[in-house]
């Protein structure tokens, strides 16, 4: 059941590039949070390749762009969605918008409402979240290059 999980998040966690003929090549990949203990009793946070994934893991998505044109990129919109299996947790930046209805409306999720089944709406929370969305406000020169990270655990 695991390994299952782990290769939804993994296919499902495959970002897309909103630009016609986009020269922007993306790639990403997936860590699981580990503490490990240090000489001396303490601990650190280490990022590790998963090889088995379990509930609660604490997971960190890293998506890559460069611009593999010959030509400036401007107005790149890079979209994520979140794998079934992770409860979002946000990004590194909190610059992103997001979707709780699998892409169809975006906004900040401080702005975002839940339908509940008696007619009332509740605030959206991050496990709400479906996908999310990076509006790039630089123009990328060729051959430049940059990261996106979201935080994720395993539900």
């Amino acid at each position: 059941r695991f390994a299952h999980i782990f290769s939804a998040c993994a296919a499902l966690a495959l970002p897309g590039v909103a630009i016609a003929a986009s020269p922007i090549q993306l790639s990403s990949d997936i860590y699981v949070e580990k503490l490990q203990k240090q000489d001396g009793g303490k601990s650190s946070v280490v990022l590790e390749a998963p090889k088995t994934i379990l509930p609660g893991d604490q997971l960190v998505f890293v998506v890559r762009y460069k611009n593999v044109g010959s030509q400036v990129a401007n107005g790149v919109t890079v979209t994520n969605p979140i794998p079934r299996a992770i409860a979002f947790s946000g990004t590194s930046d909190g610059t992103e918008i997001v979707s709780i209805d699998g892409g169809k409306n975006w906004g900040h999720l401080g702005q975002m409402r839940v339908a509940k089944e008696d007619g009332t709406s509740r605030s959206a929370l991050m496990t709400d979240v479906t996908h999310i969305k990076w509006k790039i406000d630089q123009s990328l020169a060729a051959g430049s290059a940059g990261k996106l990270i979201f935080r994720g655990v395993v539900k």
